[in-house]
This record gives C-alpha cells, sequence and structure tokens, in this order.
C-alpha cells in the first residue's frame, strides 16, 4: 500500500471536483480527501486528507474519533487494513496529513457514475445456495407428486390405454387439481402470520416440513395397489391434498423471501473489477439475479414429474409417490443441519395488525396514508395511536403499490395452470408414440431451466448496454402477452384435433377405441415453449417485486398476498372446469388467449408508471440500514459470499 505525499496549495482547488466521485460518503462526512498522483510504494491511488488541527499528536489525542465497523482505533488501524499516516508541511497553521486508504473500501455512486457506469450484481452468500436447495427438493416432491394427478383421478384403474387409479374423468379431475392448487396457495398466508408475528421463517418452514411429509406419507400408503383395489385412493387422495396444501403454504410463503434475505446489502455501491472496470453493485440487480437462480431451482425440481410419470407407467402410483417423498425428506435434513448458517429476521410481534391498523387510519381519511406517519400526528392533534415510525408508512405505501400490480395476476395463472391440467388431457388424445402423455408438460421447465442463463447473463445485460430498462412492469406485460400466446396456439392446436380422424370432435370418447386422433404430440411443444418463456417474465419478476417493495419485517405477508393471487386463479380455474370437455375446448383456450392479452393492455396502461419509481421506491430501506442491522440475527455464524 503506498503512502501519500502532500498535494501542493496550488492543487487543492484543482482537486475538489473530483472530491464526490471519488471519496466514500462516509468519511466525506470527517474528512476531507482529493486524489494524489500513485508514489514509487505501489499504483494504488492516494489521497491526501485536510483537517484542523495543529501537531499530529494533537490531530490523535483530541480529533479523530473512533468509527463503528470501519475505524478500529485512534492511531489509524481499520477491519480492512492499517492506514498508514504522514505529517507533512504546514501552511497557516493548517496541518495536511497523507493518507492512503485500502483500494477495497465501496463508496456509494453519484449522480454522475448512474448514468456512466455499468451496473452488475452482487456475489451471492452460501446461505442462499442451501436455501435454493431445499427449495429445489420441495418443489421436486411438489411436481412429482402433482405430474401424475390428472391420469390418477381421471382415468380408471382398469383402464388399458392410460394408467389411472379413480376413473373420475377429465372435468372432475382439472376440478380436483385446481383444488389441491387453489389450497396451496392460500395457506402460505398461515404460514406468513406465523413466521412475521411468532415463529420467524426458519421455525416456521420447519414445522410446516414435517408437516408436508406426513401428507407425502398418507398419499403414498394409500397409492399402493391393495389401497385402490379397496376403495382408499379417493379418501387418501383428498386427506393428502389438505394435509400437503398446508405443508406446502408454510414453506412457500417463507422460503421466497428467506433466500434474498440472505442477501445484506441495500444501498448500491462502486467497485472496481480485475479488468480495472468501475462498476456499481447494483442490490436491485443482485435479488433479480438471487430469484432468477431462485426459480430455476424450482424447475430443475419439476423435472421430478419425468421421472414419477414413468414410474406410474412402467411401476405404478406408489412408485411414483414415493420418489417424491425421499428426496423431500432429504431436503428436511439440509434445512436442519444447515440451522445456523441462515441470516434470519426475528419475528416483529404485531407488525401485521400495525400495517392493518395504518392502512385502516388511511381509509378513514380519504386515502391519505400521510395522517398514520407520528410527524403527522404530532403536528396536526394526535387523533390516533401511532406505534411505528414515519419509514414504516413509506413501506406501507410501496406495498401497497406491490398488491395492486398483483391484481391482475389471476387471470395470467390460469393461463399457466393449463399445463398441468387440460394440456394433460389434450396429449391424451394425440398419437403418443410410446411416451406417456403426461410427460410433454415437463417441456415448460425445461424451457426455464435453458433460457434463465441466457436472460441473466446475455439479454438483460445487453438490454442495459443499450440503455434499454426492462424495469419489472415492463417484463410482467411480456410475461402476461406470451401467456395469451401460449393459449391462441393450444386453440389452433385443439381445432387440429377436432379436425383430425379417426374421431374427429370427440377423442376422448368412451366409444373411440384408437389411440388418439391423427395428430402427432410434439405439435404441442410452442404452448409450453411459450408458457415457460412467459413465467421468466411473469412469475419471477412477481416474486422480486413482492420482496423488494415488502417491509422488513412484513416480507412473508407480502409474499403470501402474490402467492394467493394463485389461488383465486386456481378459483378461475375451478369455474371454467365444466367448459374442459369435447367439443368446447377450442373455446377455453380462445377466451383464455382474449382475457390474458386483455389483462396485460390494462396492467401497462394503470401501472407503468411504477417503473419511473422503481429506484426510489427499492432505496427506501436504506434510509434505516442500522435498525435492518441489529434485527438481523446470524445465529452466530457470518454469511460467506461465493
Amino acid at each position: 500500500m503506498a503512502v501519500a505525499h502532500v498535494a501542493g496549495h496550488g492543487q487543492l482547488s484543482a482537486t475538489l471536483s473530483f472530491f464526490n466521485r471519488w471519496v466514500p460518503s462516509r468519511i466525506r462526512k470527517t474528512y476531507l480527501y482529493h486524489p494524489l498522483p500513485a508514489t514509487a510504494d505501489g499504483p494504488e491511488e492516494s489521497f491526501a486528507m485536510t483537517e484542523r488541527v495543529g501537531p499530529a499528536a494533537q490531530l490523535h489525542a483530541t480529533e479523530v474519533r473512533p468509527r463503528n465497523g470501519t475505524w478500529r482505533d485512534l492511531a489509524g488501524g481499520t477491519d480492512e487494513g492499517p492506514i498508514k499516516m504522514a505529517p507533512v508541511a504546514t501552511q497557516e497553521g493548517i496541518t495536511e496529513i497523507a493518507v492512503s486508504i485500502n483500494d477495497s473500501e465501496e463508496e456509494e455512486p453519484t449522480e454522475d457514475d448512474k448514468v456512466r457506469l455499468r451496473r452488475v450484481a452482487d456475489k451471492l452468500p452460501k446461505s442462499a445456495w442451501l436455501v435454493a436447495i431445499i427449495e429445489f427438493c420441495e418443489r421436486f416432491a411438489y411436481y412429482g407428486l402433482t405430474g401424475p394427478f390428472q391420469n390418477y383421478i381421471e382415468n380408471a384403474y382398469s383402464d388399458v390405454k392410460l394408467p389411472g387409479a379413480l376413473g373420475l374423468g377429465q372435468t372432475a379431475a382439472t376440478g380436483l387439481t385446481n383444488f389441491f392448487q387453489f389450497w396451496c396457495y392460500v395457506t402460505p398466508i398461515l404460514g406468513a402470520i406465523l413466521a412475521d408475528q411468532y415463529l420467524g421463517k426458519y421455525k416456521t418452514i420447519l414445522y410446516f416440513s414435517v408437516c408436508y411429509m406426513f401428507g407425502l406419507l398418507i398419499l403414498f400408503l394409500t397409492s399402493l395397489p391393495v389401497a385402490i383395489e379397496h376403495g382408499a385412493a379417493l379418501g387418501g387422495l383428498i386427506a393428502a391434498m389438505v394435509v400437503i396444501g398446508l405443508g406446502t403454504g408454510g414453506i412457500k410463503a417463507n422460503v421466497s423471501p428467506l433466500i434474498a434475505e440472505q442477501y445484506r446489502g441495500i444501498k448500491p455501491t462502486i467497485r472496481i473489477l480485475k479488468s480495472g472496470e468501475r462498476v456499481i453493485v447494483d442490490p436491485a440487480l443482485t435479488i433479480q439475479r438471487i430469484y432468477m437462480i431462485f426459480y430455476l431451482c424450482i424447475n430443475f425440481g419439476a423435472l421430478a414429474s419425468i421421472a414419477t410419470t414413468e414410474l406410474e407407467k412402467n411401476v405404478g402410483f406408489w412408485a411414483a409417490y414415493l420418489l417424491p417423498m425421499l428426496l423431500f425428506v432429504i431436503g428436511f435434513c439440509v434445512l436442519v443441519v444447515g440451522r445456523k448458517k441462515y441470516v434470519v429476521r426475528p419475528p416483529k410481534g404485531s407488525v401485521i395488525f400495525h400495517a392493518f391498523r395504518a392502512i385502516w387510519i388511511g381509509v378513514l381519511n380519504r386515502g391519505n396514508l400521510d395522517v398514520a406517519k407520528p410527524s403527522y400526528q404530532d403536528e396536526y392533534g394526535r387523533k390516533y395511536k401511532t406505534p411505528w415510525d414515519d419509514i414504516f408508512i413509506e413501506e406501507i405505501k410501496r406495498a401497497l403499490v406491490a398488491c395492486k400490480v398483483f391484481v391482475f395476476f389471476p387471470i395470467y395463472w390460469v393461463t399457466d395452470s393449463q399445463m398441468i391440467n387440460n394440456f394433460v388431457s389434450q396429449a391424451g388424445t394425440m398419437q403418443l408414440h410410446g411416451i406417456p402423455n403426461d410427460i410433454m408438460q415437463n417441456i415448460d421447465p425445461i424451457t426455464i431451466i435453458i433460457f434463465i442463463p441466457i436472460l441473466d447473463r446475455i439479454g438483460y445485460p445487453l438490454l442495459r448496454k443499450a440503455g434499454i430498462k426492462f424495469k419489472p412492469i415492463t417484463r410482467i406485460t411480456w410475461g402476461f402477452i406470451l401467456g395469451s400466446l401460449a393459449m391462441g396456439y393450444a386453440a389452433i392446436v385443439q381445432e387440429l384435433i377436432y379436425t383430425s380422424p379417426p374421431c374427429y370432435r370427440f377423442p376422448s370418447s368412451k366409444t373411440c377405441a384408437a389411440g388418439g386422433n391423427q395428430v402427432h404430440v410434439a405439435v404441442q411443444t410452442p404452448a409450453y415453449l411459450l408458457i415457460g418463456i412467459s413465467e421468466i417474465f411473469a412469475s419471477i419478476t412477481g416474486l422480486e417485486y413482492a420482496f423488494t417493495k415488502a417491509p422488513p419485517s412484513m416480507k412473508s405477508f407480502v409474499m403470501s398476498m402474490f402467492l394467493l393471487t394463485t389461488a383465486f386463479g386456481s378459483m378461475l380455474g375451478i369455474a371454467l372446469s365444466p367448459t374442459a370437455k369435447d367439443p368446447r375446448l377450442v373455446w377455453l383456450y380462445t377466451g383464455l388467449a382474449v382475457s390474458a392479452m386483455v389483462a396485460a393492455a390494462a396492467f401497462w396502461l394503470l401501472y407503468n408508471r411504477y417503473n419511473a419509481t422503481e429506484d426510489e421506491m427499492n432505496e427506501l430501506e436504506a434510509r434505516r440500514p442500522a435498525q435492518l442491522e441489529s434485527e438481523v440475527e446470524t445465529n452466530g455464524h457470518q454469511a460467506e459470499k461465493v
């Protein structure tokens, strides 16, 4: 490390112009720096520090203040290495002391930096990868058991064409799978309340995982051939759906915010890469990358249905449901073994009730939430009790923006859910050429797994380099549009099936003995591709939006509000299930295509203005970093980055 020498007095005014650009803001508050040329000790950038003191000893004794975190002692030591000092010539009683600072010191970008410098994502902590493994195992279990559901419910145990157990038909199968999805996305509200107010995220995930495993055991036992033959399968299926849905709700509400909370950055900072390039490390981009990796793990887990549908066809449903149970047990072990590694926030008591009380105060005052601020009450007369601060009210406003954005998502989820029920049934009416009809749905996760790295490493950086700000509202809008196109294509495929021999408009009829109309099942592929890419834009961005716009103490609750939109989408799917029969399916898909496109247009018109305030909303938490640090528990371990 170099030791700086004195900058001449004539240089002072010239170097002050560089002051804001090069000096960390937290150090500017105490000292005045300006850049100096490198010395013989090395090429590092040096700084001169001017302080209003006499002799250097007097500086150390009376003027230098120890600083938490960075400044360790009065002699200039820091957590990142020593600061070397040397007294230099004086002029008019002013002593200039030369200082060299470790170049790992991070600084906040200036407005000019924000325009000129490239933005990059930060490295992820190891604990975030542990949470990702847990999510992979949970999603492997979820998609592994839901993959065979449509056949399990729709087809009879004695069906010679397709595997089955209950023989309830397509309408009942679609209705029950929609009910299960609805239940799985309503229960996160309970999990969120327990986590944010009483247990914390980690303990809530732990307890609900036990519930989940019990539900998987019920499903496995009642899918054994002896249970199906003695009529226990239907009761067991419904009981398993209820118990598993409760378990997955407690996990879903908390694992999504937990993975993002492993990253502690809240402010953009300047960093110098090994290439020498100065870049802005952007927490918003880091959260975006975290959720892309999170969604990548979800879709690796979704590939479980490849294995379970093959097991369903060649071994039996009991084997198809045993595999997800075993993988979930592995995830549970990772959760327990890594318990001391996670960064977690303790529960905050009545924070949710405080939020609803603040909103109610706003409702009573014609939607003016500022009335709920303590500063407003102090100024205009204390009419309401306000056991929170002004920033909490600003965070509530931000959370309400997210909740408004979520309103149109149920329409999108109806289109997305077609691939786990009606698309499976559609494949069953086509030429399968020896593959299971429910294996085609795996094209969706494969598409996501391929395109997430492409967009993260190539697509999004190229857009940023070209000056195109592909912000959340824009991404969600494109997700809706692609979902609409997928439904339009499905309608075309369905019409092609209806116009093909030998069964034409009634390929699912029991009187149709053929193995499906003469349309190759691969024709379905573009619909799954479109749905997969739409999820990258709509679903991932929804998770990201729910986390970044929620108050720190309400992350799980706001996430549960986003997940609740899936439940509403399932309700719409249940309402539409009577139309899921031949020869009405063309109109079902056409109606969904039109609805999703109208939703995309309305969504953009109503909410595109929020793109302009995206950075401002994301930086709100930076206004109280000290409080955020004090709220975090690391169980005695510092999260490491990889």
